[in-house]
């Protein structure tokens, strides 16, 4: 394992405090600190010796990410691990699946910025906010029906027939005067009210309704594959995604919003139950399991002691709390909190020590 240097990705809707504190800087930042990006991801790579990790990846991928990785990725990192520190909603959003990316990308279609899905697996922190995909249309039309706006009729009656996509059309086409109408409703639920004090008329405000709004302890997660509307709203979170930044926003936002790629992309199906709870692999260790090939997370808590997993892919191991030594065939390195490392392909197991919390990013066996 070698050091690996994250980069800050400063969003304006980032928190001041929660990656400054946990890496042991001045609170609060100068500037909001949206994500940390620990990977190889072309947009902001991390570091190792001052290097980046994409182009050592260029340079020997068979060595850093194994024969079989290459085989089924190509030259590159699958998955992208990240910080996310919410302090204000980020924006209504989904992802496209796999098929649907590459062929938009080869079109050249101004919302494709790569061929890759983007699957992605949230894991609380601290007590974390999120909307996360559809919930039963019939609580959501009860919902937009107690804010007495005419114009809001059609979704709901499409949502007393079950049509999530023709709701979803409807309320995306709201001009920003009934949004707002809607929004200062004097029964309009408070997440209604919020979300319309920082984003005024835009339709993601009451597209909102039609969400599971939760509310994850740490250690729960979410999972959010192609398809799933969802926003983060509140909070800090571990974050690992396959490695792409395609992105289809649907509201809560300045920017465009397409509403026909949208709506072929969005799965308009009910997700019953969103969160995804921890599982026990080992003492001291647990993961989420999601139906993904690009990657598993596992957060261990060595307490003292050491534990081994194994990982024989490219693994990445980040340290949240305390101190932990996270070694491999070639060479330990020492964490505290904020810190990473990187590790390349090989059949030693994954050894951590010490006292403290890490999680480790790795592609499934």
């Amino acid at each position: 394992m070698r050091r690996l240097s994250g980069r800050i990705r400063p969003y304006a809707w980032g928190s001041r405090t929660a990656i400054a504190k946990l890496q042991g800087r001045p609170v609060p930042s100068d500037s909001p600190e949206a994500e940390l990006w620990l990977g190889a991801h072309p947009g902001d790579p991390s570091t190792v010796g001052g290097a980046s990790l994409a182009d050592l990846i260029t340079a020997e991928p068979e060595r850093l990410l194994g024969g079989e990785a290459v085989a089924r990725f190509g030259p590159r990192l699958p998955y992208l691990l990240k910080v996310l520190a919410a302090a204000a909603p980020l924006s209504l959003q989904a992802h496209p699946d796999a098929e649907r990316a590459r062929e938009r990308f080869a079109l050249g279609h101004p919302g494709y910025v790569d061929g890759y899905h983007k699957p992605e697996l949230l894991v609380a922190v601290s007590e974390f906010e999120a909307l996360c995909g559809f919930r039963d249309p019939a609580a959501s039309a009860a919902a937009l029906s107690t804010l007495d706006t005419p114009a809001l009729e059609p979704a709901v009656a499409a949502l007393a027939g079950g049509g999530l996509r023709d709701a979803v059309g409807e309320l995306l086409a709201l001009p920003s005067a009934s949004v707002d109408q809607a929004a200062a409703a004097p029964r309009a639920p408070e997440l209604v009210r919020r979300l319309a004090a920082d984003y005024p008329g835009d339709p993601g405000v009451l597209v909102a309704l039609l969400l599971n709004h939760v509310t994850l302890a740490p250690g729960e997660a979410i999972w959010m594959p192609a398809g799933n509307l969802h926003a983060y709203l509140l909070g800090t979170g571990v974050e690992i995604m396959a490695a792409s930044d395609n992105v289809l926003r649907g509201g809560l936002t300045p920017k465009h919003v397409d509403v026909p790629e949208l709506l072929h992309v969005l799965r308009f199906e009910v997700l019953a139950d969103p969160v995804v709870r921890p599982e026990p692999v080992a003492p001291g260790v647990v993961t989420w399991p999601v139906p993904v090939a690009e990657f598993a997370l596992h957060r261990v808590r060595p307490e003292g002691g050491s534990v081994e997993l194994a990982a024989p892919g490219p693994r990445v191991a980040l340290c949240m709390t305390g101190a932990v030594t996270v070694g491999d065939g070639d060479g330990a390195v020492e964490l505290s909190g904020g810190e990473a490392a990187f590790g390349g392909a090989g059949p030693a197991p994954v050894t951590f020590s010490g006292a403290g919390e890490a999680y480790l990013a790795s592609v499934p066996a």
